[in-house]
């Protein structure tokens, strides 16, 4: 069997990459005196500039945060929106996927571990369902890429995205802001806070989110349209500063109320990864039921006690959730006997839903900093994490009157992690800044399963199946920054990352003679990778600019083959994948008042595993991978593939113009998002690849009364374009897509 042959970047492509940064900066207008403000980072748990973070990190500002989610998106607006990021669903708006540099996690268990580590507040989001806590009221948002297990823990050999709400002040401040767009969209957002007294202060946000149908629905079933929300989230913070002494403290939640993901059967025109002709967007044609139910809130404390040049941190964290959704999985079978509207043919009727009807999350944090003002400083801390939950997973029988419950499995799981670890900050010379860190993590998962109910595909009723892990590892990290001068920074990483085991039983789908039920079990996987890059504060800092170049090498990675012909979701190891590639952020101001940011990224990922095979379609793709028979079925071998989910290429664009009036200012923002093709699965096919996409986005606004008021016109994926997004393959070509082109009208009142 031959290889397929691996793609390194270029020659041409790092001559592009080297030349944006060498040749983009005298295009700037040499007679602007705008500059570029510093960007602080809390990427090494303290507050750095970010030229000098021995990290390639991003970070998104209010303004820009405030732009990209003026559509009322989920966090998925965040997608290709930095170098190396990618973000989908197949739950909609409830549970968001991470990838970064390519790795990521393609299951759609509600027990799924992710290598992408979440941060709101300093506090860890595990759950999957907690990853998507609306964005409203944040300050910053930093997208950490490579490992970042000494600091931050829980699951990032991938990464970290990380949110920091706006914290509370002495001063009255606020905003609030209303916008209405098509479908029938509102959009609310506010916040104030302000003194409480003494040394105390507060600060309140809210945001309420919905939208009507915009999807019909021509077969009459439960539901008459399908891709409306309801959302509404809010926070509460109060601060105490005292002598020596602070305390943060959160309260938070969100409920929401929606639709599932719409899948849409035989969509996908066979031997091509095109919409069949005639495709419509607006309608489909669905017997089953539909809908989306997810509340979660939690709460924590951030404890800071200052020593003088030592200061002690304790972060507690609670977290808890239910959910429930539901959706009509082959795309309508009911359906499609009726005559000209049907979806097509479907072998077989699938409805089912999954939920957590309990869960809870504890974290715990203790954290020591020294900053002794001198060459030397360090951290060191103590690091404990308990998860509970319990998932609850349903089958419907959509052919008999009110869609019956006709199957239902229950999984349980106890998760209890700790960690001590520390890091050391030297400065060797005046110029060279050394750091490294460890963390020791121990790892125990206790698992059960068990089917209370007849499965569709002869799982017979009994359980429970049980795995217990328990597991160890020693993560790291060393670091170097060079000063060439105040304006350029050299830096060189390395680091090790790890993720603990995965247990996965989906047993409604398994079949009576799979080994344990069906219950599968993913070993820990390992990352180490390297990277080298420049940051440069430019023509007296009106421009800034990162580069780097990294590899890494994941050993035993976890991936999970879901789907295919028998509808199963199995976890398994690669025995190595591979990533290299390039990443570029640039930050321009072109002229007086037209401020560009550029950031760009390619990465290349291969599965280095010879022996692994997975199940392919169930019907209707053409499988590119060489194949074998295995059991009577058909199994693709992935060798030297590339991950799902991982483009080889990112690139985003923004550029604001403002005009001066004489009571304000006119502007005009613009913003564009591309990524390359995608594969959806494991293995390759024709079909079950998502085409390369670009979306924009426009707002031109005026503002005035010194920036207290704004008033702007708002469009998002302005081109409308519509592309095939992800895919499920167990009986023909069925798949889902992006979100539609919207409209609408701001104001915002600052204060």
């Amino acid at each position: 069997m031959s290889r397929p042959a691996r793609i390194a970047p270029s020659r041409s492509t790092l001559a592009f990459a080297v030349a944006a940064i060498l040749l983009a900066p005298p295009a700037l207008a040499q007679d602007t005196a705008t500059t570029l403000d510093a960007v602080q980072v809390t990427a090494q748990r303290k507050v750095e500039n970010i030229q000098d973070v021995p990290v390639s990190i991003t970070s998104i500002d209010a303004e820009k945060l405030h732009v990209l989610g003026s559509g009322g998106n989920d966090i998925r607006f965040l997608s290709a929106r930095v170098p190396s990021l990618n973000i989908e669903s197949s739950y909609g708006r409830a549970f968001p996927r991470f990838y970064i540099r390519g790795l990521g996690n393609t299951d759609f268990d509600l027990n799924a571990s992710q290598p992408v580590s979440l941060v709101y507040d300093d506090v860890v989001q595990e759950n999957p369902l907690l990853k998507g806590f609306p964005l409203f009221d944040i300050e910053r948002v930093e997208v950490l890429r490579g490992p970042q297990g000494t600091l931050f823990g829980r699951n990032t050999p991938a990464g970290v995205v990380k949110f920091d709400s706006v914290r509370p002040s002495q001063d009255l401040d606020g905003y609030a802001q209303l916008a209405y767009g098509s479908d029938a969209m509102v959009n609310f957002e506010g916040a104030v806070g302000g003194a409480l007294g003494g040394n105390w202060s507060g600060r309140v946000s809210a945001l309420y989110q919905r939208r009507d149908d915009w999807v019909t629905n021509t077969y009459p079933g439960p539901n008459d349209g399908f891709e409306g929300y309801d959302e509404s989230a809010a926070r509460v913070q109060f601060l105490y500063e005292g002598e020596g002494f602070e305390a943060l403290l959160n309260l938070h939640r969100r409920d929401l109320n929606g639709t599932a993901r719409l899948f849409r059967a035989n969509i996908i025109e066979p031997g091509s990864n095109r919409f069949v002709p005639g495709f419509d967007k607006d309608e489909v044609a669905l017997d089953g039921v539909n809908f989306s139910d997810l509340e979660t809130w939690g709460g924590s404390a951030r404890l800071r006690w200052d020593f003088g040049n030592l200061s002690l941190h304790s972060i507690t964290g609670y977290e808890t959730l239910e959910s429930l959704n539901r959706g009509d999985i082959d795309g309508g079978y009911g359906a499609a006997f009726l005559p000209d509207s049907g979806p097509g043919f479907i072998p077989f009727a699938s409805e089912s839903a999954d939920g957590i009807p309990d869960h809870k999350q504890v974290t715990q944090e203790f954290r020591l900093e020294s900053d002794y003002g001198g060459r030397f400083d360090w951290q060191a801390g103590f690091f404990w994490y308990r998860e509970d939950l319990t998932i609850d997973s349903f089958n419907y029988d959509s052919l008999a009157p009110g869609n019956p419950q006709a199957g239902h499995a229950v999984q349980e799981q106890e998760n209890t992690a700790w960690a001590v670890f520390g890091s050391v900050e030297y400065a060797a010379t005046d110029k060279l800044k050394l750091r490294g860190g460890v963390r020791y993590t121990k790892d125990e998962k206790d698992f059960s399963a068990s089917v209370l109910e007849g499965a569709p595909f002869g799982a017979p009723v009994g359980g429970p199946y049980t795995v217990d892990t328990d597991v160890d590892d020693v993560s790291w990290d060393a670091s170097a920054v060079y000063e060439v001068n105040e304006a350029v920074n050299l830096y060189g990483r390395v680091a090790k990352g790890f993720r603990a085991p995965s247990i996965q039983g989906r047993l409604l789908f398994a079949s009576a003679a799979a080994p344990n039920g069906g219950v599968s079990t993913a070993d820990s996987e390992t990352v180490i990778s390297y990277e080298a890059g420049i940051k440069a504060d430019l023509f007296d800092r009106r421009a800034r600019v990162g580069f780097n170049l990294f590899r890494y090498d994941v050993s035993d990675q976890q991936l999970i083959a879901v789907g295919g012909g028998a509808n199963i979701a199995t976890l398994l190891n690669a025995d190595k994948t591979v990533g290299q590639g390039v990443e570029l952020d640039l930050e321009a101001w072109l002229a007086e008042g037209l401020l560009l940011t550029w950031g760009s990224s390619y990465n290349d990922t291969r599965i280095d595993d010879e022996d692994l095979a997975v199940a392919v379609c169930g019907g209707g793709c053409t499988v590119t991978d060489p194949t074998v028979t295995i059991g009577g079925g058909t199994y693709a071998l992935i060798d030297g593939n590339s991950l799902p989910q991982a483009p080889k290429w990112i690139h985003n664009l923004t550029l604001r113009y403002g005009i001066p009036l004489s009571e304000g200012e006119l502007y005009f923002f613009t913003d564009w998002a591309y990524r390359s093709e995608v594969n959806f699965f494991l293995y390759e096919s024709a079909e079950f690849r998502g085409r390369s996409s670009v979306e924009g986005g426009l707002r031109v606004g005026y503002g005035w009364g010194d920036g207290a008021y704004d008033l702007a016109l708002f469009g998002r994926n302005i081109t409308d374009q519509t592309r095939i997004v992800g895919g499920i393959d167990f009986n023909n070509l069925t798949g889902f897509i992006n979100e539609p082109r919207t409209w609408g009208v701001e104001f915002r009142w600052s204060f």
